[in-house]
């Protein structure tokens, strides 16, 4: 089912702890993982840009990776950060009741966990029963999960295609399993199986029926 994941953790370790290893401004790129007002945030994009007599400054997104707010910031030479140490392990989704979605790890039954979905975010929406995810631990606590960026999903209503001018192909909108609704190419029928960007939530394509081999 997963084809990939939508974030992965640069220089993951074995303890959720708090590091004492400082990054120095050189040290800020794409993938870095710091601490920022005692939360975890991840850097998504890093520019430096010079501003004359040798001196830079390096703008960046940071991504929250408890609460998934993104924010631009911008960072000098003199900024020093401690990098935050980020614990990843697969656990499945379990069930969600009201706002408040329930997963077990992978390997341990026994272990359970909750977040709320104002956390997780808009890729919430394409989790089904048993779906194998990452889960984010930080300090200890479990503080976010991430899905594969690839999900096959089931289509359990789809219309009829009404073909739209030849310049420019037509579209629909289905429901999938998992009650989110998607665009999708005309040809897309009720009990297709299609394959979900999680990150965009858009449709890649329709997943081939296996043939069966009727060798003897």
């Amino acid at each position: 089912m997963a084809n990939g994941w939508s974030l992965r953790i640069k220089n993951q370790k074995l303890s959720g702890k708090l590091s004492n290893n400082m990054l120095n401004f050189n040290e800020l790129e794409k993938g870095v993982n710091i601490i920022i007002d005692n939360q975890p945030h991840e850097i998504l994009e890093a520019f430096r840009l010079f501003k004359g007599r040798g001196q830079s400054v390096l703008q960046v997104k940071t991504k929250n990776l408890i609460t998934g707010t993104v924010v631009s910031k911008t960072f000098h030479p003199s900024d020093t950060f401690e990098e935050a140490e980020i614990k990843i392990f697969k656990a499945k989704f379990l069930f969600s009741h009201r706002d408040q979605f329930y997963f077990t790890k992978e390997n341990d039954p026994s272990f359970r966990f909750s977040l709320m979905e104002k956390n997780i975010g808009e890729s919430i929406k394409f989790l089904t029963h048993q779906t194998t995810i990452e889960a984010l631990l930080f300090q200890g606590k479990v503080i976010n999960i991430s899905l594969p960026i690839k999900l096959n999903l089931k289509v359990i209503e789809a219309p009829p295609g009404v073909q739209g001018s030849r310049s420019q192909p037509g579209t629909k909108t289905v429901t999938l399993e998992t009650k989110a609704k998607v665009n999708t190419p005309l040809f897309i029928k009720e009990g297709d199986v299609i394959v979900i960007n999680t990150k965009t939530g858009q449709y890649v394509q329709r997943k081939e029926k296996e043939q069966k081999n009727n060798s003897e």
